[in-house]
């Protein structure tokens, strides 16, 4: 079997002994898997309001999936992706509350105010890794919990005096679309799909196509080549990161523009963030697996909320097939090793 296609199998055959896994502990437990995959598909595609409400989820999943995977390509794990959401929906609302211009100016500039908070907050773990070699991931998991209460403490003494949530964010900077939400039954469906589409052609450009992408991922193979070579080692560093958390935040305006409409006080994280973790590595931390990845676990996600309603499943285990999913990606070494010992056989 040819390497790139053996590249391209662990992926769906990660999925396909998850979804197995997953049916053999619904089996034990004594649920029809049978009528809990039922009734997930029919959650996902049984009506044109679970098509747009999909279609919504895998949106912030794609960006989230975009930052995790351009930073591990650039050789940084980017663990803070969650936090720099968080200040991305923050900051993307306060822009639509605080503005009142035309939706042609307004809807860029709160959307530019999203993913400059991302990258904002991105920029303080790379800068400390450039210049003090200080572990991304530390930095990152740490940023994840300052993120959460800055921004709790800000919407309740800044943005609002209700102090559980915001007002809803001008027409004029809202993503909502009439239009799509009418074909999909009134489902939460706004255009940020669009703009996620675009960020990971966006991200595929970069690495593929110019010598910005080509520095950044020779200093994530090996700085010390790359210094030797010429390269801002330092400046690589911190510009992936910024790169990175610019997508983040992005995916923090879906939500804030599209998804909701306004910020609240937040009890814990979205999960959004540390599932665009599972997303990259299933999707091989390629733009277009990206993509792929994050409509398989939107569609998961979305799907499993009809589980206890139509099959009497409950919902916690599409958590359980997601994560054997990322399991058997991890394990992809003794994947590898089963196919290329089946192919040595079949060639004799």
């Amino acid at each position: 079997m040819s390497k790139k296609l053996l590249n391209l199998s662990i992926p769906v055959i990660s999925v396909l002994l998850g979804l197995i896994a997953g049916a053999i502990i619904m089996l034990v437990s004594g649920y029809d898997p049978i009528a809990g995959y039922s009734a997930m598909l029919q959650g996902i595609f049984g009506e044109s309001y679970y098509v747009g409400e999909s279609i919504r989820q895998i949106t912030p999943y794609i960006l989230s999936g975009l930052a995790v995977a351009f930073a591990f390509r650039t050789g940084l794990f980017n663990i803070g992706v969650e936090g720099q959401l968080i200040v991305g929906w923050f900051a993307s609302v306060w822009v639509g509350l605080a503005f009142d211009l035309p939706k042609v100016i307004h809807l860029p500039l709160a959307l530019l105010a999203g993913a400059l908070a991302g990258a904002l907050w991105a920029f303080i773990p790379g800068l400390l890794k450039a210049r003090f070699r200080v572990h991304e991931v530390i930095v990152t998991i740490m940023l994840n919990y300052t993120a959460l209460h800055l921004t709790n403490y800000l919407i309740a003494n800044v943005l609002t005096d209700k102090k559980d949530q915001t007002d809803p964010i001008h027409n004029s900077a809202s993503l909502s679309s009439g239009f799509l939400q009418g074909i999909t039954d009134f489902s939460r469906l706004h255009w940020g799909i669009v703009i996620a589409i675009i960020c990971a052609i966006v991200m595929w450009f970069i690495l593929e196509k110019t010598t910005t992408g080509f520095e950044l991922k020779a200093v994530g193979f090996n700085q010390h080549a790359s210094e030797y070579a010429g390269m801002s080692v330092n400046r690589n560093i911190i510009m992936s990161m910024v790169i990175s958390g610019a997508f983040a935040g992005l995916a923090g305006s879906m939500e804030g523009l599209g998804t909701f409409g306004y910020a609240a006080i937040k009890n814990g994280f979205t999960g959004v963030g540390f599932d665009g973790i599972a997303v990259a590595l299933l999707g091989g931390n390629t733009a277009i697996g990206v993509v792929l990845a994050a409509m398989l676990f939107g569609g998961l996600k979305t799907g499993a909320l009809n589980m206890p309603l139509a099959a009497n499943v409950p919902n916690e285990i599409v958590d359980i097939v997601i994560a054997l999913i990322i399991f058997f990606v991890a394990s992809s070494y003794f994947i590898r090793l089963i196919i290329n010992r089946f192919s040595k056989k079949g060639v004799k």
